[in-house]
């Protein structure tokens, strides 16, 4: 009898075939088909609803810890769509014996995150478990935008797009790695709530198709989503996707991609060719470290595919990610 693994909360292959094989063939709907990272919803405006869940070891970080995680990935599955973040529900499952002091940080880290956006936690649930029932502390959010820009979706990539990514890859996930396993590497976190940029971008009016902040499965994640969703296929150059070198270094001691490592606060967008430069205007005047046009949207002929193109000048396929590269990141 098949059980649930690990990799099956990843990100990868296994995540998708768990959400298309149980969860879509019970609760299929032309909403939440889309698959997308908050669904735009029409009650006599446009608002957009997301809800995650926050497990992370270690719970705190260098960067941060789950709390400021938990809201900054609320508001930025909102405001990859558009959305302007608005109201958030946090609910916390807390085992027994856990530190009241400790609580007390990691909220008073969620409020100073929402301060960054303005978004409000109007309602929350407090669950106590005994002892060994839970690792510390999970807490799940749900969260509510009012969508200012439409037309974003994983499915609205067009050939001859640009593909920009906002800084470097990987940093989250580098940096839980290294410190779950007492490696130092000088690396944070990236984790930061991101609403503020995408509301810079989409205010210059640059046709933007699709944005996306690559978090579990990584950049590679995003692009296999985005390939399968639009039908198109990606060329991507190697040598300009921004990974600094603690993280390089890591990867190849532990034989593995940093394009399947998470970020916490970057975007991949889908742009227009004609208005990439409107979308690099804006990072630099926001002083963003390590920006870069990575590659761009080709017609796929056949089936999608995501390719890379290596220093070389050779090509080869960059894989999804597939298992459970690294449990509980975020």
């Amino acid at each position: 009898m098949s059980r649930i693994k690990l990799s099956h909360g990843g990100g990868g292959e296994d995540s998708w075939k768990l959400i298309r094989e149980i969860f879509l063939k019970y609760f299929s709907n032309p909403h939440l088909n889309r698959l997308e990272d908050s669904a735009v919803l029409d009650v006599g405006s446009k608002i957009a609803f997301t809800t995650d869940a926050f497990t992370v070891k270690p719970i705190h970080f260098k960067g941060g810890n789950i709390g400021k995680l938990a809201i900054a990935g609320t508001v930025n599955d909102l405001a990859v769509m558009g959305a302007k973040p608005v109201y958030i529900s946090a609910s916390f499952i807390i085992e027994e014996g856990f530190l009241l002091d400790e609580l007390e940080l990691i909220v008073k880290s969620m409020k100073e995150e929402a301060d960054k956006t303005g978004v409000l936690v109007v309602a929350g649930d407090t669950k106590v478990v005994p002892k060994g029932s839970a690792d510390g502390i999970f807490i799940s959010t749900s969260g509510i935008g009012q969508v200012l820009f439409e037309g974003l979706s994983a499915s609205n990539v067009k050939p001859g797009d640009v593909l920009i990514i906002t800084g470097s890859i990987g940093d989250h996930g580098a940096c839980i790695l290294a410190e779950r396993e007492g490696f130092e590497i000088g690396v944070e976190s990236d984790c930061n709530s991101l609403w503020n940029l995408v509301e810079a971008i989409l205010s210059t009016g640059a046709e933007v198709h699709a944005m996306r902040d690559p978090t579990r499965g990584g950049l590679s994640a995003v692009l296999h989503e985005w390939a399968q969703a639009s039908k198109v296929s990606f060329i991507v150059e190697e040598e300009k996707i921004p990974v600094k070198e603690p993280v390089l270094g890591l990867c190849e001691l532990l034989g593995l991609e940093p394009y399947h490592l998470a970020s916490e606060g970057k975007i991949i967008l889908a742009v227009k060719e004609e208005d990439a430069n409107k979308v690099l205007e804006v990072l630099k005047e926001k002083n963003l470290e390590g920006f870069s046009v990575i590659g761009r949207t080709v017609s796929s002929e056949k089936k999608p595919e995501v390719l890379l193109k290596t220093p070389y000048g050779t090509y080869r396929y960059l894989e999804p990610p597939a298992g459970e590269l690294l449990p509980r990141i975020c």
